[in-house]
């Protein structure tokens, strides 16, 4: 059976920022395949919702939240039981300061 996989608003933003970015510094061709990368292997976890493991910089928070790891960036997600779905909260570079992945939504 498959899970929805729901992308938030933040998600979708970083989604952009990310395609704008490599539009502009590389070309079209590449800027659509990373973001083609990423939603892909975001997909996965519709029939797979605990294929990422437990985020740790994460693990204070009231929610368990997972990552997936696409290219250069982490996939941060949780399950969302209530609603019956994967919800991507954010996609994060990993070439940035770790400590930046805790940044408020």
């Amino acid at each position: 059976m498959d899970i929805e996989v729901y992308w938030t608003e933040f998600a979708k933003s970083e989604l952009r920022k990310i395609f704008n970015y490599y539009n502009k510094k590389a070309i079209l061709k590449i800027a659509r395949k990373i973001v083609t990368q990423i939603t892909t292997d975001a997909n996965a976890l519709r029939s797979s919702p605990k294929l990422g493991p437990v985020e740790e910089t994460l693990k204070t928070r009231s929610r368990e939240f997972r990552y997936l790891v696409s290219t250069n960036y982490k996939i941060i997600y949780w399950i969302n039981l209530s609603m019956d779905r994967i919800e991507i909260l954010d996609v994060f570079d990993t070439r940035q300061n770790p400590k930046k992945i805790e940044r408020n939504k």
